[in-house]
């Protein structure tokens, strides 16, 4: 008889930001300025490193490739949560539901695993300079950069289909601003104990034994800064590394709370993830800029070429 009562979903329904009635107007506006700055400063990041060869190097191969990423994760989600809060636009298909889930996880594992990447290339960069060049070449650069991606499309792949196969015949309203893993099984009429465990396995305990592993090579960097003479290169290293140790610590602090904390409270998990899908990559272009001489020549060499062009 219950069987009767259930028809097959073939769309959802977003929920969006709980408890946020007559403050729509005003998110919509904060969530765009923050939005807007996020893809204008990873697109001058981006230009600045490509426009300078001074900055065809390694790390900065690297940061373009932050700079993706970190637009398209704000990309993923936000451009659905400003359409609910303008123009209250809930529903999303199932289709639309899938490609927001897969690219999500597709694009913050990849981050995950390029921020212990670029932990490597501090690494080789401070602990052996001699050896630098030829260890981190174009070729391992390119591959390291390239394993990332195809890694992180099986993850995603993976989790997407876990979460897709199962069963949604009841309830199609996911308590939340975007489709992620937990809102979604949360309406699966199915047990969901393996995509659970999948889920906290991959998204939490791997993310985890990354951060962990990145730490461990900074205590090593930090050993090898301590013991350099030259006080302007000991600024420059300690400088370069603070820089990505914060990006690290902004990206995998809200990891960590979400995805081995799956029954944190509404109240808590939906901020951590504004903050982790909006905030940081706006924040990340600024970190690396403000004590990076580089890279602030470059921007403002870009700067003065579309001056001079116009």
């Amino acid at each position: 008889m219950e069987l009767t009562n259930h028809t097959m979903v073939t769309h959802f329904i977003l929920r969006g930001i709980p408890n946020t009635d007559g403050l729509q107007t005003i998110l919509f506006f904060t969530f765009l300025a923050f939005y807007l700055c996020t893809l204008l400063g990873n697109l001058l990041i981006f230009s600045a490193v490509l426009g300078d060869s001074r900055l065809h190097t390694p790390m900065y191969f690297f940061l373009c490739n932050l700079a993706v990423l970190d637009s398209g994760i704000s990309s993923a989600s936000i451009p659905k949560l400003l359409a609910i809060l303008w123009a209250n636009s809930k529903t999303i298909s199932l289709g639309g539901c899938m490609a927001q889930l897969f690219f999500y996880h597709f694009l913050a594992s990849t981050e995950c695993l390029l921020c212990t990447v670029m932990a490597y290339d501090r690494y080789v960069a401070i602990c052996h300079p001699l050896r630098y060049l030829l260890i981190m070449n174009r070729r391992v650069c390119t591959l390291l950069a390239a394993g990332t991606w195809i890694a992180s499309s099986f993850h995603a792949t993976i989790l997407t289909s876990l979460t897709f196969t199962l069963p949604y015949c009841g309830s199609n309203v996911i308590d939340y601003f975007f489709c992620d893993i937990f809102p979604v099984a949360k309406l699966a009429c199915a047990d969901t104990y393996i995509l659970e465990t999948v889920s906290f396995t991959n998204s939490g305990m791997v993310p985890m034994t990354l951060f962990v592993l990145i730490l461990a090579s900074y205590i090593r960097i930090a050993y090898s800064i301590l013991k350099m003479n030259a006080g302007e290169g000991r600024r420059k290293a300690a400088s370069t590394c603070a820089s990505h140790l914060v990006v690290v610590t902004m990206f995998f602090g809200p990891c960590a709370l979400i995805y081995t904390q799956p029954g944190m409270s509404e109240v808590l998990v939906t901020p951590v993830d504004i903050f982790g899908n909006l905030v940081t990559p706006m924040l990340n272009p600024a970190v690396y800029t403000l004590r990076n001489k580089e890279v602030k020549a470059a921007l403002r060499k870009l700067g003065g070429g579309q001056r001079t062009a116009g």
